[in-house]
């Protein structure tokens, strides 16, 4: 496992972080989600991203990794769903740092991301005062933004967060040009989400009213007109795990799964960046078809 400073936070990541998600899900046995954690934990990963919106997961990785916290960077996000709390306001942020620290069995988060908020938020300020003062307390180390496009730029140009969380993908490119350079001499730490787009080469033609909708239309574009996209021996997974991690200015990329077989093979694809030209042929190809409106997907 490749690990990497996470910004000017004093963390380190792996490159590969979970994305706890899917874990969240009631369906799923506790000794199935137990036996993932610690899979994920044995095969190296430190990151660990959840939610106060997935389910059961800030729970479920309290109960089954609260013995090994030590060797944890547990992210998660919250500003919404605080019983007594209007969303967005400055008591729903504290609120809410009080219960994922209960729900993850720990004293202090170590990123913490105000999830998607509206730009209007982000400005008035409360939620982020608020972040400041459980920072200051101790209980968060890292405060964040998880979110994309207007709102993705002002939070990188404010100078008030330690870190970032957007898309990154081969069908998701344009924040690679805008913030995340700027996120990067800021030394922000930068988590990139859906590194392979949600699979769209799953589907042989387009998933209506599937999370991978979007993106399928924008690879089906992309992959039809320019077929040597795809380099000789290299799956899609492959392709698209190596693109994200590998481009400047990223820390980790998250990929959820329930599956450990899954996340084994992820690991093993991302032994090494792509070729130069590779990588370049790619973000070409992005920017020849996007008809003006591939924004990034929340």
């Amino acid at each position: 496992m490749e690990y990497r400073q996470f910004g000017h936070s004093g963390l380190n990541v792996s490159l590969l972080g979970l994305g706890a998600g899917q874990i969240g899900d009631a369906r799923l046995s506790e000794s199935d989600v137990a036996h993932l954690l610690h899979f994920a934990v044995d095969q190296g990963i430190t990151l660990l991203d959840t939610a106060r919106g997935y389910g059961l997961s800030e729970e479920r990785i309290g109960r089954h990794l609260a013995n090994k916290r030590h060797q944890l960077v547990l992210s998660t996000k919250l500003g919404y769903d605080m019983p007594d709390h209007a969303d967005w306001s400055a008591g729903c942020i504290t609120a809410g740092v009080e219960a994922a620290l209960q729900r993850l069995q720990t004293d202090y988060l170590d990123i913490v991301h105000l999830h998607s908020c509206s730009l209007e938020v982000l400005q008035r300020g409360e939620v982020i005062t608020a972040l400041q003062a459980a920072q200051q307390a101790g209980k968060v180390r890292v405060i964040a933004y998880s979110g994309e496009n207007a709102e993705l730029r002002w939070a990188v140009h404010s100078g008030l967060f330690g870190s970032v969380e957007h898309s990154l993908n081969l069908c998701d490119q344009r924040v690679i040009d805008d913030p995340l350079p700027q996120a990067q001499a800021a030394g922000l730490g930068v988590i990139a989400k859906r590194p392979i787009g949600n699979a769209p080469w799953r589907f042989a033609s387009c998933p209506v009213g599937e999370y991978a909708e979007e993106y399928w239309w924008r690879w089906h574009t992309m992959s039809q007109r320019e077929p040597e996209l795809l380099p000789a021996g290299m799956d899609w997974q492959t392709l698209a795990l190596r693109f994200s991690a590998y481009t400047p200015g990223v820390s980790s990329i998250i990929v959820g799964t329930t599956n450990p077989s899954h996340l084994r093979h992820n690991l093993q694809q991302l032994s090494a960046p792509l070729p130069p030209d590779v990588y370049q042929r790619l973000r070409d190809a992005f920017t020849r078809h996007d008809p003006g409106w591939w924004y990034g997907q929340v």
